[in-house]
């Protein structure tokens, strides 16, 4: 990997990918949106570069020839994404890097209907949440074509990790949907997914695109019902799935609406990783080892 590094977006998961990065020797510079994010950079061994890509000029952005990890989400409106646009734009006059790994969504598949799904399956985004990481997809690509910059695309499902578990919903008493009609749900764990983007940098090919996950998908209930088994506390009342609206969040019925098994095989494969948590059982068994 090039001794110099740019997290675009180093917030929870790029706080911890700095972290190892810089313990290995990398110059990683973090670039936030405001003044608490940036406060927490340094004493990880971080270089912290206040920025907003949407308002403010990229000039202290010096990319040419570097290693970007591009984390930064896209707004939480509309179809399209103006943060990857104003990054691109950014490469044009700061200077091209030489790799981009971008880590986007799952969700860009849309609904499968349950059906197992790898990276030859064509994207079907319909939640706007889900275009929007599209078109930061097709942006990239585009720019990727036009400049002969190398790029990795990461399609990550649900991220979870002993301090972001729904331990507060849980414990609060909101609902989830019957195990019966639950729809299937994908994830990774956070410490897994800094071993593949570190992998991805250094060994992807260039233009490769993985699924980000561990390989053992359950449904959205049962992901549930585990935690709270796993963490002593009453299991979340069950509903029928056509009483969810009005019951749960607008952001979770979207959820409630897609349904996949996503496939890690080409992940593990052409990176050479296994995984410290191949299974959510094996993760949550080290958040509460203690129990």
């Amino acid at each position: 990997m090039s001794n110099s590094v740019i997290i675009i977006g180093c917030g929870y998961i790029g706080r911890l990918l700095g972290a190892r990065l810089a313990a290995q020797g990398a110059a990683v510079t973090g670039v936030v949106r405001s003044a608490e994010s940036a406060a927490r950079l340094p004493s990880l061994g971080i270089r912290a570069l206040r920025l907003d890509l949407l308002s403010d000029p990229a000039d202290a952005l010096d990319t040419a020839g570097t290693a970007v990890l591009h984390l930064a989400p896209p707004p939480a409106e509309g179809r399209e994404d103006p943060v990857t646009a104003r990054l691109i734009e950014a490469f044009a006059n700061r200077g091209q890097p030489r790799r981009l790994v971008y880590v986007g969504t799952t969700g860009v598949y849309g609904d499968c209907g349950g059906d197992w799904v790898d990276e030859s399956r064509v994207p079907a985004p319909t939640a706007d949440r889900a275009l929007r990481r599209w078109d930061a997809e097709e942006r990239l690509r585009a720019w990727s074509a036009a400049t002969g910059a190398e790029l990795v695309i990461l399609r990550v499902a649900g991220i979870y990790a002993c301090d972001r578990l729904p331990l507060a919903r849980i414990q609060s008493g909101q609902p989830v949907v019957s195990a019966d009609e639950a729809p299937w749900s994908n994830r990774i764990h956070a410490d897994d997914l800094v071993d593949v983007c570190i992998a991805a940098m250094e060994r992807a090919p260039a233009g490769a695109l993985y699924n980000v996950c561990d390989g053992n998908p359950s449904t959205m209930t049962d992901y549930f019902l585990r935690v709270a088994t796993a963490a002593g506390v009453a299991p979340p009342p069950q509903i029928p799935l056509a009483q969810a609206p009005g019951k749960v969040s607008a952001g979770m019925l979207s959820y409630l609406r897609e349904s996949r098994r996503l496939s890690n095989r080409k992940l593990l494969r052409e990176l050479g990783l296994t995984l410290r948590y191949p299974t959510l059982d094996a993760g949550l068994a080290d958040c509460f080892a203690d129990r």
